[in-house]
């Protein structure tokens, strides 16, 4: 019970830390963001670039799964296409420069220029699949309501980000809290070494098992890219760990929380079937590979 109470406060505090902070930063600078020139990259050019944008967008952006809902939110608020947004959801917390430069520390380059292909491509997919599938129509009014920003453009306004920002906290705060201690509850309920007992071989189903069991967990991409060294050593295929490091970076329980304040019931179902399944196909390209 201790751990699982320090582990609570531990992921309590760095998300309450990392979401405040990072809601007030993009407040605070969103009159200095070109906006209107990403909307019209996004929405008025190809398709495909948009979507390239919104990876490039994720690369430079290093947020975990919780702390991307603050610029998503932004990024809707700002008339942003549907399908482009979704596309950095998927894409910013599974690619990050930093992590991808762990990563061919660890698991060498070969191993770091596939997972980047593949999570890039699957995460474009599934946002334009969402788009033509009508999930639009799935967000709640949260991303319109009490929004300041628009006529900040080419300034800074501290008085109007300390607004937004606990705007956007008194929405959200309740399910950030609610997904900390579902996920510290399991994080130590579900300890790494057990996954690294059971989870070695190369059976077939060990890909989807790892994608389901890898959203509970919250752990951070950083923390499980070790991990999965150690993992690699004991004799776990690659298919399985990938499946477990995307699906753990890619749909936390938090996260969860955190996006039934701005999508609807069917769309946050929707958004976890995507995470899994993106998980598990990257995990099978990786047995292919």
């Amino acid at each position: 019970m201790n751990e699982i109470m320090k582990s609570f406060f531990g992921i309590a505090l760095e998300l309450t830390i990392l979401f405040t902070g990072i809601a007030f930063v993009i407040s605070l600078i969103s009159g200095f963001i070109p906006y209107q020139k990403m909307e019209h990259l996004m929405n008025k050019s190809h398709p495909l670039l948009g979507a390239f944008i919104a990876v490039g967008l994720a690369f430079v952006t290093p947020f975990c799964s919780c702390s991307t809902i603050p610029m998503v939110v932004n990024l809707l608020r700002n008339n942003v296409r549907f399908a482009i947004v979704m596309i950095f959801l998927f894409a910013s917390p599974v690619l990050d420069i930093t992590i991808s430069t762990l990563m061919v520390a660890l698991l060498g380059w070969e191993v770091t220029i596939v997972y980047i292909l593949i999570t890039a491509s699957l995460s474009i997919t599934i946002g334009f699949l969402l788009s033509a599938l009508g999930f639009e129509s799935q967000l709640k009014h949260v991303v319109v309501e009490n929004f300041a920003g628009q006529h900040r453009e080419g300034r800074l306004h501290l008085k109007a980000a300390i607004q937004e920002t606990w705007n956007l906290i008194k929405s959200v705060y309740p399910f950030l809290i609610i997904g900390a201690a579902i996920g510290s509850i399991l994080h130590g309920a579900i300890p790494s070494e057990w996954i690294s007992a059971y989870m070695g071989g190369n059976q077939w189903w060990l890909v989807p098992t790892a994608a389901i069991i890898g959203i509970p967990l919250y752990i951070r991409l950083s923390a499980m890219i070790p991990v999965s060294q150690i993992m690699i050593v004991k004799g776990m295929a690659l298919g399985p760990i990938m499946a477990l490091l995307i699906s753990s970076a890619g749909a936390s329980l938090p996260e969860i929380t955190l996006l039934h304040s701005i999508f609807k019931k069917k769309l946050v179902i929707a958004f976890i079937a995507s995470v899994i399944s993106m998980a598990t196909m990257a995990g099978f390209l990786f047995y292919l590979i």
